[in-house]
């Protein structure tokens, strides 16, 4: 509850010269009867209405203190927020071809790219996210959704084993990757739309060049964020032999020039991750940059909370005159 005219309250000091006047001086103005001795007086026990004269008093301080209270307006106030929240659409184009499974990054490329995807994903509830992969082909793992834990499980299923097992083409087919990514979007309404693209290799594959897809990506309006992933150099990778698994250290080749020029000609940015904390980091970053836009509008409503008072002052001052006229009646 508030007070509107909480000035008001300051009428309450007037109480003290009433109260100080009350029991200093009016006594002396009250009728007396002298008497030669006064044993009999001292006596005679005290009658309930002599307990009480002070009850008129009393009522008429808190009658005075009902009114200055009405006269502050008090009143109580209902408060809302009303939240729109403005999601972003999101679609994760990933390479799942063979050579994500080099452990330059712990415990490979893939998995430590799944589990900062997941990670990402997870940060952003109000999100329409998807998933695209591609190897020698692309092809959409989830369409754009909000049901993050259904999104989730199908990344945490992605595996590399569908090139190497023959039911999609092995390779790098980033053009592809992206492209596929980008028909996911081209239908959406939302005011931001986003393609992660994370590769560790060229182009290598497909029908469509990168530089293409990132034109159709321009023009949608859509900005593309370029992940290579892999140290320099050479990466170790496990091959397959009779009996076990045999490391050979594999070249790296990212072609860092075309994915520059991608994010670039979409107004997005190029990273480069030598290992699982500057991936991360990548996400964090792009986590950071591309943020829902929340419109939070507050209203309230006050409602006048005087009228109690104002009848129980009403109450006090009929009760302290009849209390006053009738049984506490003073002989003058």
């Amino acid at each position: 509850m508030e007070l509107a005219n909480k000035e008001y309250l300051l009428l309450l000091l007037l109480l003290i010269p009433y109260i100080a006047w009350y029991f200093s001086f009016r006594k002396k103005t009250e009728a007396a009867i002298t008497l030669s001795d006064t044993w009999l007086l001292e006596n005679t026990p005290k009658t309930m209405r002599q307990r009480l004269a002070w009850l008129p008093m009393a009522l008429r301080c808190l009658a005075f203190i009902l009114i200055v209270i009405v006269m502050c307006r008090p009143q109580t106030r209902n408060a809302w927020d009303e939240r729109t929240v403005e999601g972003i659409d999101i679609m994760l184009a990933m390479d799942v071809s063979t050579s994500m499974l080099a452990e330059d990054l712990k415990p490979n490329r893939i998995e430590a790219a799944k589990n900062v995807a997941g990670a990402f994903i997870a940060d952003r509830p109000n999100d329409n996210i998807g998933l695209s992969i591609f190897a020698g082909e692309a092809f959409t793992q989830c369409p754009m959704t909000t049901d993050h834990a259904s999104l989730v499980n199908l990344l945490q299923n992605v595996r590399t084993d569908i090139a190497s097992r023959g039911l999609i083409e092995d390779g790098t087919a980033v053009g592809m990757g992206l492209a596929n990514a980008v028909t996911r979007l081209k239908n959406s309404k939302a005011k931001s739309k986003v393609v992660i693209l994370l590769t560790d290799g060229s182009n290598n594959a497909g029908e469509i060049s990168p530089m293409t897809a990132a034109e159709i990506a321009k023009s949608l309006g859509i900005r593309v964020y370029t992940i290579g992933v892999g140290t320099n150099k050479v990466a170790p990778y496990p091959m397959p032999v009779a009996g076990g698994v045999q490391y050979v250290n594999i070249p790296v080749e990212i072609d860092t020039k075309t994915l520059a020029d991608i994010a670039k000609k979409t107004d997005g940015n190029f990273y480069r991750a030598t290992n699982n904390n500057e991936l991360k980091q990548i996400y964090h970053d792009i986590d950071k940059l591309e943020r829902s836009k929340l419109n939070v509008k507050k209203f309230s409503k006050r409602h006048e909370a005087f009228q109690p008072f104002a009848i129980a002052a009403l109450i006090t001052m009929l009760l302290e005159i009849i209390l006053r006229l009738t049984w506490l009646r003073r002989i003058p």
